[in-house]
């Protein structure tokens, strides 16, 4: 299945030390690629080696704030200098702000914004020219069922998310003729260490609500891993997708397909 093979190709995965940009990277590196990533810190970048070195791919990690566009252009010719020009880009580092909108900075707003939406734009113009030079290129954005949905509290994230999307479609409208396939992977509510909280069982025997509300708006029955995420983003990094573009893959076990039970 060499439609799947990556071999040669450099992928940067940003936000990729842990979770779900962690199993992405995972995945590419056993695909063939030779995979880097950024994260905030140098303890996260230590972090991040030592857990792609137990799932026994090795990596190269660097220190680089994905709002600073200048840091980000020294990240890329960084890599390219280290690595090769990168043939992959996924744009993965994101942050959420539960706050009720009237209870809302405009700063924590915008904070949102600038991580989940601007980030993905200086990270996609800082790599495309290296691709048009290449001839190819793969940008694979990580939407949310928020691009589509609205809910409570979240709306930076869902703003972002959305704006995301569109983003997603523009790079394909402007950059297709280039052989640069942009697409985006729309997690469904993912158990991570984060959320384990809301999945424990309660002290008698019942379900968290919020896992109730969860399993119960999913037609699969359960919430999905990160190893869920790992075939769509192989999938799109390859060239098995080469004339997929400005598509979101949403991997949600069904959510946005349901209405739900009746009661």
């Amino acid at each position: 299945m060499d439609l799947f093979d990556l071999t040669g190709r450099v992928a940067l995965v940003t936000g990729g030390a842990h979770s779900i940009g962690l199993a992405i990277g995972v995945a590419l590196a056993k695909a063939g690629a030779q995979v880097c990533f950024n994260c905030s810190s140098e303890a996260s970048r230590q972090r991040g080696i030592e857990a792609y070195k137990a799932e026994g791919v090795e990596v190269h990690g660097y220190v680089a704030d994905v709002t600073d566009e200048k840091a980000v252009q020294a990240l890329v010719a960084t890599i390219r200098e280290e690595v090769g020009i990168i043939d992959v880009l996924v744009n993965n580092a994101g942050i959420i702000k539960r706050v009720p909108m009237c209870d809302m900075s405009v700063e924590d707003f915008s904070k949102v914004i600038d991580v989940d939406l601007i980030a993905p734009f200086i990270c996609s113009k800082a790599v495309i020219p290296g691709m048009i030079e290449k001839g190819r290129g793969k940008i694979i954005n990580i939407c949310s069922m928020m691009s589509e949905l609205g809910r409570e509290t979240v709306s930076a994230y869902a703003a972002a998310k959305g704006g995301l999307k569109m983003l997603t479609r523009n790079i394909c409208s402007e950059f297709g003729g280039s052989n640069i396939q942009c697409n985006g992977i729309g997690p469904g509510y993912i158990a991570t260490q984060q959320t384990s909280a809301l999945r424990e069982r309660q002290a008698d025997g019942s379900r968290h609500p919020f896992d109730q509300f969860i399993v119960s708006k999913t037609p699969a029955g359960r919430w999905g891993t990160t190893e869920d995420l790992v075939g769509p983003a192989v999938f799109l990094a390859s060239k098995a997708s080469d004339f997929v573009n400005g598509q979101v893959l949403y991997v949600d076990g069904g959510i946005l397909a349901y209405i739900g039970k009746q009661p």
